[in-house]
């Protein structure tokens, strides 16, 4: 997760009175577990025999957007845990999946509103529109970097789900939206939620906390969704125990998906339990290896356990397990520059110049125009030290 965009984006189901479907079931298995394409797939069958059914374009789009932020490294769920996202742009979109992605936020909308004129009471419509918006809302913020487009839909979609609730108390899906809205609304600085109130917008921790429990509790479509956005903002309020707990049974349930087991990992060193800790990164490595995770970028295990060697003062096992990234099959380039860095700086505190200056280099030759290559010129210059 973190696969954090994931999280924000709300799946939709087929109402509170939803009768099980197998294709469906299948189609989010393999989204749960990474298979981003074999699910694609399945959503777009299910879309070509419900045409009309806007719950099924807005499976298809979720799993597209998803597969998107993915491919740009946006589903770190470190950098959610404070506010560093807000200015991380990874890779470039795809022009073309981005038009995509607005065809089908514009082909589920159309759905919507044609529902809505005839009975603007629907809970179905208003729930699939929320949806929609919360998607929109993601992809604006995370694709466009457009904030304030991005604003307007999340707060749409929290309408367009309090409205769900109101007509219909049982909705239990409804309130992931909603939950995560009063949790980031109450988690604003006293100054702005002034500001915010004043256009009459509100929030609750308390009840961000209550909401996203009784759906990550429910036995709905919802329930992973509202685990994930879950364990985010309790590490965000550094309530490491219970976000590990939830991420472990996320990582049985779904063992195709590393960033799981990752973020289990992280929430461990959080806790102080290194070993614990090292040895999840090492299994995630170890399990990527045997081709556990197909072509999933699994190469991060690798550069945690290279980070929390590094803050024991471990500089050699550091060093090894930075190194390891460049031996993933197609490591992202990002990542591997960052090792290579990291990997020259330790060499740099163990007092072995020669390969420090080769790692230098090699992060020059990755891609020069970067601050992690201008961090490799200050090094060549003058030795890294702590």
């Amino acid at each position: 997760m973190t696969a954090i965009a994931r999280a924000q984006i709300r799946l939709a189901s087929d109402g509170p009175n939803a009768t099980p479907d197998p294709a469906r079931d299948s189609a989010f298995d393999h989204f749960y577990n990474m298979e981003y394409d074999r699910a694609a797939q399945e959503f777009e069958r299910i879309v070509e025999k419900h045409p009309n059914d806007a719950f099924a374009v807005n499976h298809l789009l979720t799993s597209v957007l998803i597969h998107e932020l993915y491919r740009m490294g946006a589903m770190n769920t470190g950098e959610y845990a404070n506010d560093s996202f807000i200015g991380q742009a990874h890779h470039p979109a795809d022009p073309k999946v981005k038009e995509r992605i607005k065809q089908l936020v514009a082909r589920a909308q159309r759905l919507e509103e044609e529902q809505l004129k005839g009975n603007p009471d629907d809970v179905d419509a208003l729930y699939c529109r929320g949806v929609t918006r919360a998607q929109f809302a993601v992809y604006t913020a995370l694709v466009e970097r457009a904030w304030f487009s991005a604003l307007r839909n999340a707060v749409g979609a929290r309408h367009d789900h309090e409205r769900v609730l109101e007509l219909n108390p049982n909705y239990l899906d409804a309130k992931l939206v909603v939950g995560a809205h009063n949790y980031v609304m109450g988690s604003l600085p006293w100054s702005v939620k002034v500001a915010v109130a004043l256009v009459g917008l509100s929030g609750s921790k308390e009840k961000g906390f209550q909401y996203l429990r009784e759906v990550a509790n429910g036995t709905g479509e919802n329930t992973v969704d509202a685990k994930v956005v879950l364990s985010l903002f309790l590490r965000r309020e550094r309530n490491f125990d219970e976000a590990r707990s939830i991420m472990h049974d996320l990582a049985a349930r779904y063992p195709k998906d590393y960033l799981f087991a990752l973020e289990e990992s992280n929430l461990q060193r959080a806790l102080g339990h290194l070993q614990e800790a090292a040895a999840g990164y090492r299994r995630v490595w170890q399990m990527g290896r045997e081709g556990k995770f197909g072509n999933l970028h699994y190469e991060m295990a690798a550069w945690g356990l290279g980070e929390l060697l590094r803050s024991r003062k471990d500089y050699s096992g550091a060093a090894s397990a930075y190194e390891l990234v460049n031996e993933a099959p197609d490591p992202d380039s990002e990542t591997r520059q960052k090792a290579n860095l990291a990997a020259g700086e330790m060499y740099d505190l163990l007092q072995r110049r020669e390969l420090a200056m080769k790692k230098y280099q090699t992060v020059l030759a990755e891609n020069s125009g970067t601050p992690l290559a201008e961090e490799a010129r200050k090094h060549i210059k003058e030795a890294y030290r702590e």
